[in-house]
């Protein structure tokens, strides 16, 4: 019988740590042995270098370097962790260090303004890259997550971390926790968020050092990191054979050779070809997942990824025709795997027992555009956008789905747990249905959610036909709310929400995560044909019917303004900034 986990699920981060750790031997970086963790007050950080020369590729087809320079950041000591937070939407973000002293962890208070966001500590790193003849051709800071992807720099430090695989993009996110494990290192290159570098071939070197402010807020040595750059040019067109197709597409998209988790995602990759989504609209924000093999939403938006370690990138061209992690190899294509639902559907009296409840709220509306009608009926004007619902806690919203023989839907159970995680009650909450359209194909628990248009008044002017979900912890929402779970299940839209022949399934939303659906997806839209030009509201509203049991039901709802313009077939839509959140 599979459980929610009463636990915080400490899954490896890396299957190919080791590399990293033997690549440190290697160049001579192994850190002295821990430090008992209350000796400590503070983490020993210090920046290395995993290698002292490699070789960059620039594609004559889509020119540009991506400066993945094998550049680390690690801890020794204590880990680095971070806690990022705003009280609200008309709170600035704000940041603390977690210390310990005498084995108790305090809170230490960072400056305000270091950082904007909870995409990463803005300009941690300067790269300065010179040619051949000394010129200098670059000189730029860059980002970096503390969560980005790391491995251990030596043998006896804890094998796994305990902290979540990226770092959130969501404009709406709430809450954040950063951080680089005791004995890790953690790569500071920002993957598909770090612009390429127009380069000729050649040879150069570059030098990576962490920003003054940075190395005064930490304690870090003022000693950058030099390495050798050899730049080579190359084109799809020489590629041959089955390795020179694996290169082009692992380069494809994403500049991978940098790894799958580079590449902007794809909805519902596992569920069959011959559905792929439309491209992501420019207008469009990106989504973030929790972790580097989150569907971007329930929808093409890339997520933000993990930069994976330089040392498990050789022989590019092979490796992309070995999707996975495995020993020794780490690509970023992991897929949290689906949770089970029980054996057979609840019998006995159903019951609702005064044990922990999921607590649903909605975040605002983003990724607001007009569309053209290409997912409906042309002709027609369609405001689409993003939504979000996520769980609060302090208990996993677990929903399982059982099919009777030959029945089209699935009779849906809400399931309760006490603090030992055993299964105390179970209530009827619906049922659950398949939608074959493409960029779903998986089954959707019916009345989760509820899209309403609403007048300036906030009466009903046009409701979404939407209300039928895919429940996947596609977001990191707030990772500080009590019994938050970092490395959640069901991730990954393919392993979360069942296939056409399922006889049950379980969809589980757990505590922190949310559940994105972006605006390129069918039905995520209102039609606008005959609505006036004015001000507006997008609801988007949790639970409308009231069938799932919450710890509360009275902040369900979430509003957008907006204001519609332009004339038929031409319509605009203007999206004010959301308190300090200008996102449209």
């Amino acid at each position: 019988m599979t459980r929610p986990r009463t636990t915080r699920l400490r899954r490896p981060l890396l299957a190919g740590a080791t590399a990293v750790t033997a690549l440190a031997v290697t160049a001579g970086l192994v850190a002295a042995s821990s430090e008992p963790a209350d000796a400590a007050a503070k983490p020993e950080l210090s920046l290395i270098a995993a290698t002292g020369s490699l070789t960059l590729t620039s594609w004559k087809e889509d020119p540009g370097v991506y400066l993945d320079l094998g550049t680390y950041l690690t801890a020794e000591g204590a880990p680095l962790e971070l806690k990022v937070t705003r009280k609200s939407y008309k709170d600035p973000v704000t940041v603390t260090q977690t210390v310990y002293e005498g084995g108790r962890a305090k809170a230490r208070k960072l400056p305000a303004g270091t950082v904007k966001d909870f995409s990463g500590l803005p300009g941690f790193v300067r790269v300065t890259l010179t040619d051949k003849a000394g010129r200098k051709v670059l000189d730029r800071t860059e980002d970096f997550c503390p969560n980005n992807a790391s491995g251990r720099v030596r043998p006896d430090a804890p094998a796994t971390s305990k902290y979540p695989e990226s770092c959130p993009t969501n404009p709406f996110t709430l809450g954040s926790v950063w951080g680089v494990e005791k004995g890790w290192a953690a790569n500071t290159y920002g993957g598909s968020y770090s612009a390429p570098v127009q380069l000729a071939a050649g040879t150069y070197t570059a030098e990576v050092g962490v920003a003054k402010k940075y190395r005064d807020l930490f304690g870090i040595a003022d000693k950058p990191a030099t390495v050798k750059v050899t730049v080579q040019e190359r084109s799809y067109e020489d590629e041959s054979g089955s390795a020179g197709a694996a290169s082009r597409s692992a380069t494809a998209g994403g500049h991978a050779g940098h790894g799958a988790a580079h590449a902007p995602q794809t909805a519902h990759a596992g569920h069959g070809p011959g559905h792929a989504p439309t491209p992501a609209r420019a207008a469009a924000p990106v989504t973030s997942g929790a972790g580097p093999t989150y569907n971007a939403g329930h929808g093409p938006l890339r997520a933000a990824p993990p930069a994976l370690p330089w040392a498990l990138k050789k022989d590019q061209a092979a490796r992309a025709t070995r999707v996975g992690d495995t020993s020794g190899q780490t690509d970023g294509s992991r897929k949290a795997p689906a949770q089970r639902p029980q054996p057979q559907r609840p019998a006995g009296k159903p019951s609702v027992p005064d044990v922990p409840k999921p607590d649903l709220r909605s975040l605002p509306a983003y990724g607001i555009v007009i569309s053209d009608g290409e997912r409906d009926v042309p002709g027609k004007d369609y405001l689409a956008f993003s939504a979000n619902v996520w769980n609060a806690g302090p208990a996993q919203l677990v929903v399982d789905g059982f099919r009777s023989p030959g029945k089209a839907k699935m009779d849906a159970y809400q399931y309760f747990y006490d603090a030992k995680g055993k299964q105390v009650g179970y209530t009827p909450t619906g049922t659950m249905e398949w939608d074959p359209r493409p960029g779903h194909m998986h089954w959707h628990f019916t009345d989760f959610a509820s899209y309403r248009l609403l007048k300036a008044d906030q009466k009903e002017a046009v409701r979404s036909g939407k209300e039928a979900f895919c429940l996947a912890n596609t977001d990191a929402v707030d990772y500080t709310v009590k019994n938050a779970n970092w490395h959640p299940y069901n991730t990954d839209l393919s392993t979360a929400c069942g296939e056409e022949n399922a006889i049950s399934v379980r969809e589980v939303l757990d505590v922190g995560s949310g559940d994105t659906y972006t605006q390129d997806l069918p039905g995520q839209s209102f039609d606008i044909t005959g609505v006036p030009n004015g001000t507006y509201y997008i609801q988007v509203l949790a639970n409308p019917e009231k069938r799932l049991k919450e710890t509360d039901l009275n902040n369900n709802s979430a509003l957008r303004k907006i204001v519609l313009g332009g004339k038929p077939g031409k319509r605009t839509v203007t999206v004010p900034a959301h308190e300090l959140v200008n996102a449209n």
